[in-house]
């Protein structure tokens, strides 16, 4: 073959390659875009983001920040998180762990001497961790062996931000904005009675009829389970940094990134999948992705990273349906829209 013609079958192969790429890119953009702006069953009412390659492919918003006064959501408005907390936390444990502040396997009662129960001595961070340790209430006997089973909650990572302040000397507050720092993530903070009109109020849905949740849960010893606030854009940053080993070593990036114990969820079928350390393992349609979701105080979100591809998707909604048959409802649509773009033939 003619160096004419090897150039030609490369140049040929490279716009065979961008056409494809394109045509996955617009097959998602019209799925996505007819999804948010369906009102049946129920109204979307967010802020969608798609990126590759750390580049924005899709981003909009729709539906109203404030129902009341009609003023429309843009896509750098700020949202609860809710339970995507959980894996900043996770991360400065382990930061933590890196410097021999802590160990994973100690029992809690070592940084949480207060403790009075005897499961104290038997739970470890891991089981706080991965929602293994039992703890229904601090006064009370564990409802199971640590380790035995799963049972996701809140207290847990209450708990696990008492730790990071007795191991390290400084609150969560703290370590959470010197690491959102780091990443440039400039449009990302954690809750507190000062800040707490910096974000989109939440709204309970029923039948696409929108009331606005005015007393909050969020408080500063629930900051470390649900009280961060993010932007779909800074949450990018946050899934570049997270699963391109930018946060921890290679050896706690592996802990990281290794399923500890398996978990069922609505948004990826009705079997259980790995579970780690706030990290959902999922294997559908025959490829193997990440995931994280929260759901809570008028907030439903979704953050998705498939590494094949390194493609993040982000949907942050500033409403919660009232109906649990509906929670996330628009979230598991969107994502099996990218999902069965990123694995068409």
């Amino acid at each position: 073959m003619t160096k004419a013609k090897l150039f030609f079958t490369g140049v040929f192969s490279i716009v065979l390659s961008i056409t494809a790429a394109a045509q996955k890119q617009n097959a998602y953009t019209y799925k996505i875009d007819s999804i948010i702006t369906a009102s049946s069953p129920i109204q979307f009412n967010g802020v969608v983001l798609v990126a590759q390659k750390g580049k924005v492919h899709y981003l909009k918003a729709n539906g109203y920040k404030d129902f009341e006064n009609k003023i429309p959501l843009r896509t750098d408005d700020h949202f609860e998180i809710m339970s995507n907390s959980k894996q900043v936390t996770a991360i400065l444990i382990l930061q933590a762990a890196e410097q021999g502040k802590l160990n994973l396997h100690t029992p809690i009662k070592k940084y949480l001497p207060t403790l009075t129960q005897t499961w104290a001595d038997i739970v470890t961070v891991h089981h706080l961790l991965n929602h293994t340790h039992g703890i229904t209430n601090l006064e009370k006997p564990a409802a199971f062996k640590a380790g035995s089973q799963f049972k996701y909650g809140n207290l847990s990572y209450m708990m696990l931000g008492e730790i990071l302040k007795n191991t390290t000397g400084k609150s969560f507050n703290e370590l959470a904005h010197s690491l959102f720092k780091k990443l440039k993530m400039d449009q990302t903070f954690v809750y507190n009675t000062k800040n707490r009109l910096s974000h989109v109020p939440g709204y309970m849905n029923e039948n696409n009829q929108f009331k606005k949740v005015t007393e909050s849960f969020l408080n500063d010893k629930i900051a470390p389970a649900a009280g961060i606030i993010s932007t779909v854009q800074d949450l990018a940053k946050w899934d570049q940094a997270l699963f391109k080993g930018k946060l921890l070593s290679p050896e706690f990036q592996k802990l990281m990134l290794t399923p500890s114990t398996t978990s069922q969820h609505n948004v990826f079928g009705k079997e259980g999948m790995g579970f780690g350390y706030n990290v959902r393992f999922i294997k559908e349609a025959g490829l193997d992705y990440y995931a994280v979701t929260g759901l809570g105080d008028g907030f439903t979100c979704l953050n998705t990273y498939f590494p094949s591809t390194d493609t993040t998707l982000i949907i942050l909604e500033n409403q919660m349906p009232e109906k649990s048959e509906y929670w996330s409802f628009k979230e598991a649509a969107i994502k099996n829209a990218v999902l069965k773009a990123i694995t068409a033939k």
